[in-house]
């Protein structure tokens, strides 16, 4: 994940309130992808 990337992610989930800074800033990428797709991206099962 480019540095850009990972920033905007990041910038989502602390204006959510779902991590604070000094949390975020021990995650790896991939965790990162994994909660910023837990809570924002949508599924093809959300609308049925």
């Amino acid at each position: 994940m480019s540095q850009v990337e990972r920033n905007s992610k990041l910038q989502k989930l602390i204006e959510q309130q779902k991590f604070n800074e000094k949390e975020i800033s021990w995650m790896t990428d991939s965790q990162i992808e994994y909660y910023h797709w837990l809570y924002f991206d949508d599924s093809v099962y959300d609308y049925m």
